[in-house]
């Protein structure tokens, strides 16, 4: 199966899109390509602000390709896998133009990370978050940064301690992971065009130095989101999470 990830610009905003058929998952391949999308509008003299949407009216990201987290067979090809979820997060990171997200449904493991690493989050009603890693025998490691960061460290582990319990999108948005939180989606993607076009407007070098301070404190990631990754890298080459998958997958 095969997903895609489309970038449009218009007003010196560009949207990137991204979809998979199996829930707006992510095999490594779409990881590099997010990336190397990210860092090529990074360097677009013409865009100001990024906004990161998914494709469809289901779940907004479901997170690692389980497909591929079976296939892995070794610790290279493990450490490799995750360290797909850590470069786009360090990508978004150490991008100098604001990335607004865009949850227009369910997010799950990877997911969470990737709304986590946006600065400022519109979400819908129905966005509820789930980090289900303990469950399958690994855990959300290389995400937990950029969580921790955005909702504290409690609720992080309340999240990861509850692997099968989904957090409402209303809890997400008290804890701080979202930042407008709407009933319709007519009214959600309002919101976020005008508030696009209004920040769009505004002095790029003020909104460059604003993305500094709000990453400030960050810059070790390089290093310990590529480290995370080879935790997990290891913990899914399990028995206990080869079966925990098999067990996911026909459910």
């Amino acid at each position: 199966m095969e997903g895609k990830i489309t970038t449009t610009i218009n007003n010196k905003i560009a949207t990137i899109a991204f979809y998979h058929p199996a829930g707006n998952s992510f095999p490594s391949s779409q990881l590099n390509k997010l990336t190397k999308e990210l860092n090529a509008l990074a360097n677009n003299n013409t865009v100001s602000l990024i906004i990161l949407k998914s494709e469809g009216t289901g779940a907004f990201c479901a997170g690692a390709s389980f497909d591929e987290l079976l296939a892995v067979s070794n610790l290279d090809e493990g450490s490799l896998f995750f360290s797909g979820f850590a470069n786009v997060i360090n990508a978004m990171r150490k991008c100098p133009k604001l990335i607004i997200g865009r949850a227009h449904g369910k997010a799950v493991g990877g997911g969470v990370g990737l709304l986590a690493a946006c600065d400022y989050v519109y979400a819908l009603n129905t966005a509820d978050i789930k980090l289900s890693e303990l469950a399958i025998g690994i855990g959300p490691f290389v995400i937990e940064p950029a969580v921790t960061r955005k909702i504290g460290r409690n609720a992080m582990a309340e999240m990861t301690l509850e692997p099968s319990a989904w957090k409402k999108a209303n809890w997400a948005l008290e804890k701080g992971l979202y930042s407008k939180v709407f009933d319709a989606v007519e009214d959600l993607d309002k919101a976020l065009n005008e508030h696009s076009l209004a920040l769009s407007s505004y002095n790029p070098e003020g909104l460059l130095e604003m993305k500094k301070v709000i990453w400030e404190g960050t810059s070790d990631w390089d290093a310990l989101l590529i480290e995370r990754a080879a935790i997990s890298g290891k913990l899914v080459l399990s028995d206990f999470t080869k079966k925990a998958l098999l067990q996911f997958k026909k459910q």
